[in-house]
C-alpha cells in the first residue's frame, strides 16, 4: 500500500528541519507462559528432592521421582528404588529394569513412549528392605500428585508391596490378579502383576506375568 500524500509531505518537512519523525514503538512480545502442568512437575520435583518427611532422606544417594512420558496412558508403579536406582536416580534399571522393558515390549509398549514408570517410595530403603508404613504414608502423596498430573488410563502395579499399598489391602498378589481394581478419586483402572525382580528369582512365574500383561492389554483396549 502506497503512503498517503499528506504523510509524504509531512515526512519531507520534518526531514528538512532535522526533526526525527516519531514512530510508534512496537510492544515487546509477551514472555511465553510456562504451562501450568510443567510448573506443577517442576514444583513436585523440587519438593521430592528436598523432602525430609521420613528418615530415608538421610541414607539415599538420589531421590527417584519417576521416568517416562508425562502424558502417558500407562503408568507402571513399583515399590521403591533399589541400589542401582538410588545411584542413577531412575526407577527400574539394572536386570529388573531390563526385564520390565521386555515385558512392556511384549504388549507393544516402550519405556518413555506412552508409559511412565514410578515407585511408591522415592528414596531407597537401606538394604532394600520392605517400606515401612510411615515411609509409605509420607511418600504416597507424591505418587498421587503424579497420577493427577499424568491422568493415565491404566495403572499396572508390579509386585505385592505396590499392590497392597495402592489398594490398601493385605491380600496376596495371587488373589488380586486377573481383576480390574480402581485407584484413587479418579477411579483409575488398576491391574496387578509380579515384580520383575521376583520373576528373576522365580522364572517359572513368567508365564503368569504374561497372562497378566495380556489381560491388561485387553482391558486397556476397552477403555474410552
Amino acid at each position: 500500500m502506497s503512503e498517503p500524500a499528506d504523510s509524504q509531505r509531512r515526512r519531507h518537512y520534518l526531514a528538512a528541519l532535522g526533526i526525527e519523525q516519531w514512530q510508534p514503538r512496537r510492544a515487546a512480545p509477551a514472555p511465553l507462559a510456562v504451562p501450568a502442568t510443567e510448573t506443577a512437575w517442576q514444583q513436585l520435583t523440587e519438593e521430592v528432592a528436598r523432602c525430609t518427611r521420613c528418615e530415608l532422606y538421610r541414607t539415599r544417594t538420589r531421590p527417584v521421582l519417576g521416568v517416562g512420558d508425562r502424558k502417558a496412558q500407562w503408568l507402571v508403579v513399583g515399590e521403591a528404588p533399589g541400589a542401582e536406582e538410588d545411584r542413577q536416580g531412575e526407577p527400574f534399571v539394572g536386570r529388573a529394569g531390563q526385564l520390565l522393558d521386555a515385558m512392556l515390549r511384549a504388549i507393544g509398549l516402550a519405556r518413555g513412549q506412552n508409559v511412565y514408570i514410578a515407585n511408591i517410595l522415592k528414596s531407597r530403603p537401606p538394604g532394600n528392605r520392605d517400606p515401612a508404613a510411615a515411609e509409605v504414608a509420607a511418600c504416597l502423596p507424591f505418587l498421587e500428585r503424579q497420577i493427577e498430573l499424568i491422568r493415565p488410563r491404566l495403572i499396572l502395579a508390579v509386585g505385592r508391596i505396590a499392590m497392597q499399598n495402592l489398594l490398601a489391602t493385605q491380600n496376596s498378589l495371587g488373589r488380586m490378579r486377573g481383576q480390574v481394581h480402581a485407584f484413587g478419586g479418579l477411579k483409575t483402572p488398576l491391574i496387578v502383576t509380579y515384580h520383575p525382580a521376583y520373576l528373576l528369582r522365580k522364572p517359572g512365574d513368567k508365564r503368569k506375568a504374561w497372562e497378566d500383561l495380556k489381560f491388561a492389554r485387553g482391558v486397556f483396549a476397552t477403555l474410552t
